[in-house]
């Protein structure tokens, strides 16, 4: 792999670039990946492979009833969505996977969820995207707890977040869809900003469940301005009553 001049160069300008955030590292038992990096792996003449799938930057998604908001995007620049990546993760079921965010900024308090979509059988997590339907359950969320914002236990966590793959998941392809939702400026809407990354798994292990029965989602769709938890002030001092957006955590 080899960077262009040109490349360089934009790399070396995204250092400045004001500081939001993305998952950077995924780490799977004793393996780490490296997360898509935006400011570089476009610019190589053969992109490095990643089981992350591609993210414009750094910045959130505002707009609620864009595809954006299922693994990241910039329509209004062009970049409609993602798209699927070359490459998969094995993780048995009942382990956790450690994400390590870039420096968050402590500005952007929130939570943090995961969600879980199954790939349909007979089909490939390198070529499957979910579209419109209803197949993401939600899996994690760490919202507002004993003084503090899920987003901004960042900080002192060594940017890490940590969720567990369900015991009881049936073995399978699975997109992971995370997100932090930064509440900063969600007083109205738009301002709640979203932060997905999608990740490519294969699970593996003898659960025979593959999510709840009732109560899948989409995206976009899950979220909009009249759904609990997209609109909050969070300077109003009743952070303790916050509702996570989206459906009840599936445990298995």
């Amino acid at each position: 792999m080899k960077l262009t001049s040109f490349a360089t160069a934009a790399v070396v300008s995204a250092v400045g670039v004001a500081a939001h955030g993305y998952v950077d590292k995924i780490t799977i038992g004793s393996t780490t990946y490296t997360g898509y990096q935006p400011y570089s792996d476009p610019y190589y003449s053969t992109p490095p492979a990643r089981i992350v799938r591609k993210i414009p930057g750094n910045g959130p998604v505002e707009n609620l009833s864009l595809i954006d908001v299922q693994c990241n995007g910039y329509s209004a620049g062009g970049v409609v969505g993602s798209a699927p990546a070359p490459l998969v993760a094995t993780v048995a079921a009942g382990s956790d996977i450690t994400l390590t965010w870039t420096t968050w900024p402590d500005s952007h308090m929130g939570p943090l969820v995961t969600y879980l979509a199954r790939v349909p059988s007979g089909q490939s997590i390198t070529s499957w995207s979910p579209g419109n339907a209803a197949v993401w359950f939600k899996i994690h969320q760490d919202g507002y707890s004993n003084g503090q914002w899920g987003a901004l236990k960042l900080l002192t966590n060594g940017s890490k977040y940590t969720f567990k793959i369900p015991a009881s998941l049936a073995p399978g392809q699975y997109l992971v869809r995370h997100e932090i939702i930064a509440l900063h400026a969600a007083y109205a809407y738009p301002g709640a900003q979203v932060y997905p990354s999608c990740i490519q798994l294969q699970v593996t292990g003898s659960g025979t469940k593959t999510g709840p029965s009732s109560g899948l989602v989409s995206f976009p769709g899950a979220y909009t301005a009249n759904t609990p938890g997209i609109v909050w002030d969070a300077y109003q001092g009743n952070n303790n009553n916050y509702p996570v957006p989206g459906p009840a955590v599936w445990s298995g």
